[in-house]
C-alpha cells in the first residue's frame, strides 16, 4: 500500500503574500472609487503611486483629486501621454502610451492595477477585455504584475479585502492586518467574512501586536551594549521550532549575549503563544523589561508589577478592625490563599467553587500562563491579575517567586486566589506550594478542577477506560524536574496511557516507547510498545481551535510534523482506547485472538492514510 506522508497539494488556491512596496512606483489605470481604493492601499504602505485617467483630473473620482491636489500621488491625463503608435485604435493606441509611460519612468514601475474595466459615475468610458488584455501583456513583456478588476483571467495577483487594526486608546494604526480572499467566488461575501472575522476578535490585538513587535526588538539587544545581535546568531519567531515549548536548559549566569538573546526570543513566543491580548496590549516599557530581564516570575496587571507595593487595601479589607478609640490594639485582617483548578480551558468547565473564587473573593489572582483568556475575563476589572512567567530555562524561579508574591499578599490581609490549568494536584506542583504556604503560615484551600487529563481525552472522542477496549489507564509526565528524563510505564494493551507536558518532547518520548536497545529502554518500565499502537495528540482541549492528530505510534511524529505550528498545550494520548469509539465503535478489542485483526482496525480507523486531523469541538458545544 503507497501512502502520502505529507498531504497531497490541491490546485485552486491564492499564494497569499504580505508585499511590502516601500518606495516602489505602484501604477494605477483608471478614474474611478476601485482606483482610489487601490491608491489608498498602497499608500499605506508606502509604495509611490501613479495614476492614469482618460480625461484627465476632471475624469477622476472626488477622493483621486483630493489626493492628487495634497501631493499624495501623481495623475495624469492617458490621453495626453505620447504614443508611439499612429493607429487610431484606442485599444492599440492606450497600450502603447502605457508601455512609453512605464519604458520613460526615471524609476522602474512595480505593479500596474487597471481599474477602469468596471463602469464609473464620472465617465461613460468602460475599458473592453481586448484593451485591458493589450496593456496586461505589454506590462508582462516588462515582468511587472499586473491586476485586472473584474477580469481574473488576466490577473497576475488579486487583492484581499482586509482590515487595518487600530489602537483601542488612540485610535492609531498598528501594525497588524487581515485578509479574506474567496479566490474570485464572491468579492462581497469575502468583505462579510472579513467583519465577521475582526468583529470577534478582541479591540485591544492591534495594540497587542504593537506591543510583542517592541519586545522582539528589546529581546535582540544584549544588555552591556544594547546592541542588537548579529542577524546569523539570532533566534527569530519564523525559525524557532514549531512549539514555544521546546525544552532548553536552565537560565545560566555565564550565558553568552547570543544566548541570552536566545532565551529571550523564546520567552517572546511564550507570551505571544500564552498570555492574554488584554495584559500583551497594556505591556508599559518598565513591564517588558522586567519580563526579559527575568527576574520576576510573574507580571501584574497593577502597580505591583513594577515592583512597587500591592494596591492599598478596599474600605471592607481594612487592616484595623474596629475604632481607633477602641483600647484594644488595632489586629491586621488575616489574608487567605486558594489554590484553584480552571479545568482544560473552556469557562464552562469551571467549577462553582471556583467561579466564586475568581469572581467574588479575589483581591489578587496569580494565574499560570496556561489558563486562557476566557477564564481570566471572568475576573472583575477591579481585581489585579499577575501572570507567571515559567518560561522555558526560568520555571524555577519563577515559580517560587510567585509562591513568595502570594505570601506577601495573604499576609496584608488580601485573599489570594492561585489559579491553575485542569486540576492543581495533577503536575500542577500544588503539592509544593502547599507546604510552601503552610511554612509561612497559611493553610491554602485547595478547590479540585476538571483535570485535563480526563477531560481532554473526552472532548477528542476518546474514553480512558472502556469495556472491552481498555480496563485501565496511566496517567503520567513527559518531563521530570527541572526537564530530566522520566520512566514511562510498559505496555499493557487494556490499559490507556495519558502523558502531560509531552507533545514537545514527542520524538523522545516514542523511542522510549518503542526501542529495544537497553540503553532506551531504560526510560520505559515495561516491555516495549509495538509501532502500531493508536496514538493521538490533543491541542487547546475544549477550545474553539481544538485539534487532534491521530495516528500509530511509527508515525505520529511525521504526522506532528505535517500539520504545521504547534498549538500548545497539548497532551498524548497512548492506546487502543484512542480508536474504540470511531464509526460504530469496537468493544472487541481485549477479546481473545483480538491481535489477530489489529491491521483490519488500523485500516477501518484511518483509511489509506498514515494519520487523522481533526479540527474544531463537536459541534453541539459551539452553544456554550
Amino acid at each position: 500500500m503507497t501512502v502520502e506522508a505529507f498531504p497531497a497539494p490541491v490546485g485552486g488556491a491564492s499564494l497569499l503574500l504580505s508585499f511590502r512596496p516601500a518606495k516602489k512606483n505602484v501604477l494605477i489605470i483608471g478614474g474611478n472609487t476601485i482606483a482610489a481604493k487601490r491608491a489608498f492601499a498602497a499608500l499605506e504602505a508606502d509604495a509611490t503611486v501613479l495614476v492614469l485617467v482618460r480625461g484627465g483630473l476632471n475624469a477622476a473620482c472626488e477622493e483621486l483629486r483630493w489626493r492628487a491636489a495634497q501631493g499624495q500621488l501623481e495623475l495624469f491625463d492617458l490621453d495626453a501621454l505620447p504614443c508611439s503608435s499612429a493607429s487610431s485604435s484606442d485599444v492599440v493606441r492606450d497600450a502603447k502610451a502605457v508601455d512609453t509611460f512605464i519604458f520613460t519612468r526615471p524609476a522602474p514601475v512595480h505593479l500596474v492595477c487597471i481599474t477602469d474595466t468596471v463602469a464609473s459615475p464620472t465617465t461613460e468610458y468602460r475599458r473592453s477585455h481586448l484593451s485591458a488584455q493589450d496593456i496586461a501583456q505589454l506590462c508582462r513583456h516588462r515582468r511587472i504584475p499586473v491586476n485586472v478588476t473584474d477580469m481574473p483571467d488576466l490577473c497576475d495577483f488579486t487583492f484581499l479585502s482586509t482590515h487595518r487594526f487600530v489602537d483601542a486608546e488612540t485610535g492609531a494604526p498598528t501594525p497588524l492586518q487581515v485578509g479574506v480572499t474567496t479566490n474570485g467566488h464572491g468579492c462581497r461575501l469575502a468583505g462579510r467574512i472579513r467583519r465577521e472575522i475582526v468583529s470577534s476578535l478582541s479591540k485591544d490585538i492591534g495594540a497587542a501586536v504593537e506591543k510583542v513587535g517592541k519586545l522582539r526588538v528589546l529581546a535582540k539587544k544584549s544588555s552591556e551594549e544594547e546592541t542588537e545581535v548579529d542577524a546569523e546568531q539570532e533566534i527569530t519567531e519564523d525559525s524557532a521550532p514549531s512549539t514555544p515549548n521546546q525544552p532548553v536548559p536552565q537560565r545560566s549566569r555565564e550565558e553568552s549575549v547570543t544566548e541570552r538573546a536566545r532565551r529571550r526570543m523564546k520567552w517572546v513566543a511564550q507570551l505571544s503563544e500564552y498570555w492574554p491580548i488584554r495584559k500583551l496590549a497594556s505591556l508599559t516599557e518598565e513591564e517588558m523589561g522586567a519580563v526579559l530581564d527575568g527576574n520576576d516570575g510573574l507580571c501584574g496587571t497593577g502597580p505591583s508589577a513594577s515592583g512597587t507595593s500591592l494596591p492599598a487595601l478596599s474600605q471592607g479589607d481594612s487592616d484595623i478592625s474596629g475604632s481607633l478609640h477602641e483600647l484594644s490594639l488595632p489586629t491586621r485582617r488575616r489574608g487567605r490563599i486558594f489554590l484553584v483548578g480552571s479545568g482544560p480551558g473552556h469557562p464552562s468547565l469551571l467549577t462553582v467553587a471556583t467561579h466564586a473564587a475568581l469572581t467574588k473573593h479575589a483581591n489578587l489572582v496569580l494565574s499560570d500562563k496556561l489558563v486562557p483568556d476566557a477564564v481570566l475575563a471572568l475576573i472583575p476589572p477591579g481585581v489585579e491579575v499577575r501572570i507567571a512567567r515559567k518560561f522555558p530555562g526560568n520555571a524555577e524561579g519563577a515559580q517560587m517567586e510567585l509562591m513568595e508574591a502570594a505570601v506577601e499578599a495573604a499576609q496584608r490581609g488580601l485573599t489570594v486566589v492561585r489559579v491553575k490549568q485542569g486540576d492543581p494536584t495533577v503536575y500542577g506542583r500544588a503539592g509544593e506550594e502547599v507546604i510552601y504556604f503552610r511554612a509561612h503560615g497559611f493553610e491554602p484551600v485547595v478547590v479540585p478542577g476538571v483535570s485535563s487529563a480526563l477531560a481532554g481525552p473526552t472532548f477528542a472522542g476518546i474514553p480512558v477506560t472502556q469495556r472491552g477496549a481498555a480496563e485501565s489507564f496511566i496517567v503520567c509526565t513527559g518531563v521530570g524536574r527541572q526537564g530530566k528524563e522520566v520512566k514511562l510505564p510498559g505496555y499493557e494493551r487494556g490499559r490507556t496511557l495519558v502523558i502531560l507536558m509531552g507533545v514537545a518532547r514527542l520524538p523522545q518520548v516514542v523511542e522510549a516507547l518503542l526501542s529495544e536497545d537497553p540503553n532506551v529502554a531504560r526510560r520505559r518500565d515495561g516491555p516495549a510498545y509495538p509501532s502500531h499502537i493508536p496514538i493521538a495528540i490533543i491541542e487547546r482541549a475544549s477550545m474553539p481551535d481544538q485539534r487532534v492528530v491521530s495516528s500509530t505510534l511509527k508515525d505520529i511524529v511525521a504526522a506532528l510534523e505535517s500539520v504545521g505550528e504547534q498549538r500548545p498545550p497539548g497532551m498524548i494520548v497512548v492506546g487502543w482506547s484512542v480508536p474504540c469509539l470511531w464509526d460504530r465503535g469496537d468493544m472487541s478489542i481485549l477479546d481473545e485472538s483480538a491481535e489477530t485483526r489489529d491491521e483490519e482496525r488500523l485500516r477501518l480507523w484511518l483509511g489509506e492514510k498514515p494519520w487523522r486531523i481533526t479540527e474544531g469541538l463537536n459541534a453541539e458545544w459551539e452553544d456554550w
